[in-house]
């Protein structure tokens, strides 16, 4: 066991989640009459917290114009409740087996607190991670500070964890916090964007491939 810790991002790592992200900020954008962002784009900007990520997308826009950007988002997420995403294939049993290890897990997402602790309700999946932080509890990735509070709230050391997540932003998180990190290639950012960040490995499946490196 190399690590005590692994911390996993959620959207596009643990679950399936990203065509639905994709769907509602591009219903958001309708909603607001704003020029609607391609798939691309908005795939570009999953895991950054929600007004990071307005900002990004419409730069030109006053503060108060993303902020309700911010809302029809949430609006519409919730409006689309009947679309399900769900883990990736094999995700739960892969968590089940990693905590029956004995490897302390934990969350560090682009999510909202209500929205996280809606997908633990929904996967029964609280009673296997450590601690989690979200967006709204911290700054944005890349910003080192959600490994950081997770890292105090658990006693641990920078080189007793690690980060995995399938965006750039999840990455360099994790070198600014000072922990080894792994890119899986099956969401947001491809494998040459996830590399420039020098992760430990770039996996194309958890389940097959996560205990060789940690």
């Amino acid at each position: 066991m190399k690590y005590k810790l692994i911390i996993f991002d959620w959207d596009g790592t643990l679950m399936d989640s990203i065509d639905k992200i994709v769907l509602c900020l591009q219903q958001a954008a309708i909603q607001e009459k704003q020029i609607i962002p391609n798939e691309q784009a908005i795939k570009n900007i999953v895991g950054l917290s929600l007004l990071k990520a307005m900002q990004q997308l419409f730069p030109t826009l006053s503060l108060q114009e993303q902020e309700s950007l911010v809302e029809a988002y949430r609006n519409q997420y919730n409006k689309h409740h009947h679309i399900d995403t769900p883990f990736y294939e094999g995700i739960g049993d892969l968590l089940l087996s990693l905590k029956s290890e004995g490897y302390l897990l934990a969350v560090a997402t682009g999510k909202g607190r209500n929205g996280l602790n809606r997908m633990i309700e929904k996967t029964n999946t609280g009673h296997l991670f450590s601690a989690t932080v979200c967006a709204d509890e911290a700054h944005s990735k890349p910003d080192p500070l959600m490994i950081t509070l997770l890292l105090e709230t658990l006693g641990l050391e920078p080189s007793q964890a690690i980060m995995v997540g399938d965006s750039s932003y999840d990455l360099e998180m994790a070198n600014n916090a000072g922990v080894n990190c792994i890119g899986v290639s099956y969401g947001v950012h491809s494998s040459e964007t996830l590399a420039l960040s020098n992760p430990v490995a770039i996996v194309d499946s958890l389940v097959k491939q996560l205990h060789h490196y940690i």
